[in-house]
């Protein structure tokens, strides 16, 4: 990626910003198992600041098919390039891992896979069964790429039977073109009318403070809502680098609460909106909002 910016383009950052690290004796346990079953999570391979938090909770977002991604998107702290192919063994191990962290509510993502001819639907549709079969307690939720919004791979992944089906719109549809590379805003919108009219319970997130306007975030959300989406985060982007896009504007809380408070009044049964909220944080609390509808 070509050195875009400069130290010029450094905002301060305010005081809601900072994070407190949680490096307890569970985060030491989670790393470990991350680290001995050669796992990528999005928490690392993201810069994801909840990192300690989660992990201290003994929680993490598993990262499948890799960690290289064949797209180069300006906000996104993960690698690009040619990826390997998938690993046959990484839904045991992802399974395994699940396991041995016992945990009750499993977050699975991934690097996108332009690169193989269903996009990885079918490692997907393994990852989660293998997850069912050896923790069949266990809650699922996915994160999954476009999947160019073909119907069929979609399907593949549908099938499987996860709880929740997410995948993140990123941001409004003026700025994606110098945003996202090689998304698109309507593809984003079309995969998520697809697996909601395949049954899939749909979310998807959202970062503010990249030049966005308040109707622009409004709008997305509606858009968001017309294509039967559920469940929606919101949460301020943080530039991973100097070679990233750059942060146009630190969103109040406040302004965070009263974007909530908007997407709950258009219909989302849930919405969790602050400064460090991303779209797997507290993830269990949104399967609890839609089974009680």
């Amino acid at each position: 990626m070509p050195r875009l910016y400069d130290k010029g383009d450094v905002l301060k950052k305010p005081d809601w910003l900072k994070i407190r690290l949680h490096r307890t004796a569970q985060y030491a346990e989670v790393q470990r198992i991350v680290r001995e079953h050669g796992l990528h999570t999005i928490c690392s391979s993201g810069l994801c600041p909840n990192k300690a938090e989660c992990w201290s909770r003994r929680t993490a977002t598993f990262m499948i098919l890799g960690d290289i991604c064949t797209r180069g998107c300006r906000f996104c702290a993960t690698r690009t390039g040619h990826p390997a192919p998938p690993d046959p063994s990484e839904p045991s191990q992802v399974a395994e891992s699940v396991r041995l962290m016992q945990l009750r509510y499993v977050v699975v993502t991934s690097v996108t896979r332009d690169d193989l001819p269903d996009g990885g639907a079918a490692h997907w549709a393994r990852t989660v069964e293998a997850i069912r079969t050896e923790n069949p307690d266990a809650a699922i939720e996915l994160l999954i790429p476009d999947l160019d919004a073909k119907a069929e791979h979609l399907a593949t992944v549908v099938a499987s039977g996860p709880d929740i089906i997410g995948h993140n719109i990123e941001t409004v549809e003026r700025l994606t073109p110098v945003v996202r590379s090689r998304a698109k805003y309507r593809t984003s919108l079309e995969t998520l009318r697809i697996l909601a009219e395949q049954g899939a319970a749909t979310k998807s997130g959202l970062m503010v403070g990249l030049g966005e306007s308040d109707g622009e975030v409004l709008q997305t959300l509606r858009d968001l809502r017309d294509v039967g989406v559920k469940i929606v985060t919101l949460g301020q982007y943080l530039r991973p680098t100097l070679e990233h896009y750059p942060v146009a504007a630190y969103v109040t809380p406040q302004k965070f609460e009263w974007y909530r408070l908007q997407a709950l009044e258009m219909g989302f049964s849930y919405c969790a909106s602050a400064p460090l909220v991303r779209s797997s944080y507290l993830a269990e609390e949104a399967l609890r909002s839609v089974k009680s509808l």
